[in-house]
């Protein structure tokens, strides 16, 4: 979940509070993506509180200090080096 705003679980009390438009709307503090989808408007931030952004969940499930060991390649962003690109949520 938007990994490319540096919205993750660690970060993502500061970015409840944060001024940049881009992710009040993601956190659901701006606009009604979430109810126009049939959501409620924090879904985005349940889904980051217990579960994280991708990267979290990757490096945690299948990164390279699990078990698998899989190194992230194309599995990053398109700014990374990888093919990931996310819509952007308006």
């Amino acid at each position: 979940m938007r990994e490319k705003l540096g919205v993750s679980q660690k970060t993502l009390d500061a970015a409840l509070k944060t001024s940049k438009p881009e992710v009040r709307g993601l956190v659901g503090n701006e606009g009604h993506f979430g109810e126009q989808v049939g959501l409620t408007k924090d879904w985005v931030v349940r889904i980051i509180r217990h579960v994280g952004n991708y990267a979290e969940s990757y490096h945690r499930n299948v990164g390279v200090k699990t078990p698998l060991g899989i190194p992230r390649g194309l599995n990053q962003l398109w700014l990374a080096g990888g093919i990931l690109y996310a819509l952007p949520i308006r």
